[in-house]
């Protein structure tokens, strides 16, 4: 909804400017979307006069002006046809920006004469879509007035309106709830019946369906159509409306002014004398005023007359019986039409006109005879002519029926504490009838169903920003429970794994029986008698399957670097009370192409995941075991964390690719599961806190060392000892090449590893550097028996 501050001005007695009025409208729920002010775009241009034109010496086509401007006299090269001396125009000082083409004025020469600025069309000033000259303003306009001023052009406020406030839709509403708010006084001009000088010729008629309850019209007769007057397609064109006919804008102009829809028809092309609103007809077509045409099925409300149906009511008027210059005769509808069924008929045929969009919200009905004798008294002025009748078939919606509404209630809803008399005031100035404790909504507020409702009003309008700051009270905490170590560390666990990247899983306790015995279950115990799904029968005695199905899913759907996690229950033995809790995860790493296809830091870092999930959760040392883990793990890329000799803690490593192909699921998926009831409960010890961060100012270094070590001697097993050499200066350890070949002896490998030494207090000296490669092949052959390479 668009409108101007003088157009506001014509209900709203005012002194406000565009600026209070777009912050009371804020304050009172009205929210604004944006104004667009042509002023702060002609700031720079103003009021000129051209004392002498001559013609240009270079150029047939161009003048030279000299103008008084607010700058004082000018001289100006202009090419248009109609500056001549005693001319009244707009003048643009240099540096100014064109609004059409948003051109910045230079002091440049034109054909070796310098134009010391521009005198402007409506065009260039977009104040018309084209020109032919630069602009002729009256005379008696003093130099140096400001553009927008000589223009008449001032901003326009846009706001949203919600659904409930169909008011809002014309100025009028929206200068009763300023007025309200305490912005001005409310002075919408009354609107005075016309008396009519001869019975309607033209019948009304309405079906029983419900769709327009009420119609009111009547018959104008000699009529001279024709361009409306200025003052009006001024207003219309401020709110980005284009002109037509008198008679069509005066319609416009109500349905934006009281927000009141009216369609005018041209009486001479009406057939038989009777006009209807009914219920569309299988078949039945409508060619509508925008010149398409619509099918009006049995569900639209249409306007008819003896020839058809001639109009989509409450939509659009149709082409057979519009308004020409050639018009003399005319009859006014105005009508009240069912909002749910205007609403539908605009989204099956997607149409949003003006009039619909007022309809669908429920317009007022008891501005239909108003609205009438406004429109006939606008047409009488402006095209003449004599007035039958008003003739109104059917009855329109009754108002909304009064309830008794307590004033204390608005401090219990909203904590403002307003005295009997500010809010009787307030409704009041917004239309609300009052008898004592009854409040009646008035007929343009049907949204007002209760108590609330009108304590909303009350709130709004005496300013949200009243409300009081009030602490809400205290509330006693509930008491806690106390939750169990393994409760604890399940919670934990959560945390430390969604810190690390790992986004937490819910799956089905549930599996297909087959994917049940690859992981080492599917006892005929655990097989569901009833399952909720074919591939849902069996307990699970594992979680991973699921959680690596639903990596496949994620990567089958554009996310192929999957890392989940789920703690949950599995079932291990042949009883379905065999139950057990763990903590599982995968990753599903998508690396850079590498030559072997594997990702040696992924496996290594997910092994750290793990590590890290234990010493969160207070689990003791456990020893790291290769070349016995479950089946469904592939060999030499996996192991198993132990606590003492026999009890399996947790697994991890890399699935075998059979079980990824068994459950479709494209590789390397990585996992872990961690049998949470075997970790005995964390001893009760001192906690310490560890130091503050301190990074060292000088710059690390590396170094790479190659040993033959033995093939029975695991790789891994090198780089525990190389960090046990000095933990002060080496900050880590990695396996980069490991080669068996020529120039090996048999039964060894060189096994090559870089160390990272990171100083401390000082930069290391050559001596110092060999020292530390010393103590660091030392260390490795007193653990594994690794020998430097020669």
């Amino acid at each position: 909804m668009k409108f101007t501050l003088s157009w506001l001005r014509e209900h709203l007695d005012t002194s406000a400017s565009v600026a209070e009025v777009v912050e009371a409208m804020t304050m009172a729920g009205l929210e604004v979307e944006h104004v667009d002010d042509p002023g702060a775009r002609l700031a720079a241009f103003s009021v000129a006069r051209i004392v002498e034109a001559v013609q240009h010496p270079n150029a047939d086509r161009l003048r030279v002006c000299q103008v008084d401007t607010v700058d004082g006299r000018k001289e100006i090269v202009c090419g248009a046809p109609n500056a001549r001396a005693g001319l009244t125009t707009i003048y643009a000082p240099i540096g100014a920006c064109i609004p059409a083409n948003g051109v910045v004025l230079e002091a440049r020469p034109v054909r070796g004469v310098v134009s010391n600025g521009m005198l402007c069309s409506a065009a260039e000033l977009q104040a018309a879509e084209e020109s032919d000259g630069i602009l002729e303003l009256d005379g008696g306009l003093a130099v140096g007035t400001p553009a927008a001023q000589a223009l008449g052009v001032e901003a326009v406020i846009d706001f949203e309106v919600t659904p409930n406030r169909p008011d809002w839709l014309g100025v009028d509403g929206i200068a009763r709830d300023l007025a309200a708010a305490g912005l001005g006084r409310l002075k919408t001009p009354a609107i005075t019946p016309v008396a009519g000088g001869f019975p309607c010729p033209v019948q009304i008629r309405l079906d029983d369906s419900g769709a327009c309850p009420a119609f009111a019209g009547r018959l104008i007769r000699g009529v001279r159509n024709g361009p409306s007057p200025d003052w009006l397609q001024r207003k219309l064109l401020s709110i980005g409306l284009r002109p037509i006919s008198a008679l069509v804008d005066i319609t416009n102009l109500i349905t934006f002014d009281r927000a009141r829809p009216l369609h005018v028809y041209d009486a001479a092309r009406l057939s038989g004398g009777w006009i209807e609103a009914r219920l569309g007809r299988e078949g039945e077509r409508v060619e509508a005023l925008d010149g398409k045409t619509y099918a009006a099925g049995p569900e639209t409300c249409v306007i008819g007359d003896a020839s058809g149906a001639i109009g989509l009511g409450g939509v659009m008027g149709g082409a057979s019986t519009g308004c020409a210059e050639t018009t003399t005769d005319v009859f006014i509808e105005s009508a009240w039409f069912d909002p749910i069924r205007i609403a539908q008929t605009g989204r099956t045929l997607g149409i949003a006109s003006d009039a619909q969009y007022r309809f669908a919200r429920g317009v007022d009905p008891e501005s239909l005879l108003p609205g009438l004798e406004l429109a006939t008294r606008l047409i009488l002025d402006i095209c003449g002519g004599e007035a039958s009748e008003a003739v109104l078939a059917g009855q329109a919606p009754a108002r909304p029926a009064p309830f008794t509404f307590d004033r204390n209630y608005v401090q219990a809803l909203s904590g403002l504490s307003l005295d009997r008399t500010r809010i009787d005031a307030i409704l009041a100035d917004l239309g609300f009838g009052l008898d004592g404790d009854a409040v009646a909504p008035p007929s343009w507020r049907r949204d007002v169903e209760g108590k609330a409702d009108l304590v909303e009003e009350v709130a709004r309008i005496a300013g949200y920003g009243a409300l009081p700051a009030t602490p809400l009270p205290a509330i006693a905490p509930l008491p806690g429970g106390v939750l169990t170590p393994r409760q604890t560390r399940m919670r934990i666990a959560r945390r430390a794994l969604a810190a690390a990247g790992y986004a937490e899983a819910v799956t089905w306790s549930f599996m297909k029986r087959a994917t049940a015995e690859r992981f080492g279950g599917g006892a005929p115990e655990l097989v569901l008698s009833n399952p909720i799904a074919a591939d849902l029968d069996c307990m699970r005695p594992s979680v991973l399957p699921n959680l690596i199905e639903a990596a496949g899913r994620n990567a089958r759907r554009g996310y192929p670097d999957a890392a989940l996690f789920e703690i949950g229950p599995i079932y291990r033995g042949d009883q379905p009370g065999d139950q057990a809790t763990v903590i599982a995860a995968v990753v599903s790493p998508h690396p850079a192409r590498r030559w072997d296809g594997r990702d040696v830091d992924a496996l290594f870092a997910l092994k750290g995941d793990l590590e890290a999930l234990l010493g969160e959760i207070g689990a003791p040392a456990l020893q790291t075991v290769q070349g016995d883990s479950s089946p469904w793990w592939s060999p030499g890329r996996s192991a198993r964390l132990q606590l003492g000799p026999k009890t399996v803690i947790a697994e991890f490593g890399e699935i075998h690719p059979a079980v990824l192909k068994a459950l479709d699921v494209d590789g390397p998926v990585l996992g872990f599961e961690l049998y949470l009831d075997l970790l005995p409960e964390p001893k009760r010890r001192e906690v310490k806190t560890r130091p503050a961060f301190q990074p060292s100012p000088l710059m690390p270094l590396t170094r790479d060392f190659a040993f033959l070590l033995s093939g029975s001697v695991q790789a891994g097993d090198l780089v525990r000892p190389i960090l046990a050499a000095d933990k002060a200066l080496i900050t880590g350890a990695r396996i980069f090449d490991v080669y068996q070949g020529a120039g090996v002896p048999e039964g060894f490998r060189s096994v090559a590893v870089e160390v990272q030494v990171q100083p401390q207090d000082r930069t290391l000296t050559d001596a110092d550097i060999e020292a530390l490669s010393a103590r660091i092949v030392a260390a490795a052959e007193k653990a594994t028996g690794a020998k430097l390479r020669g």
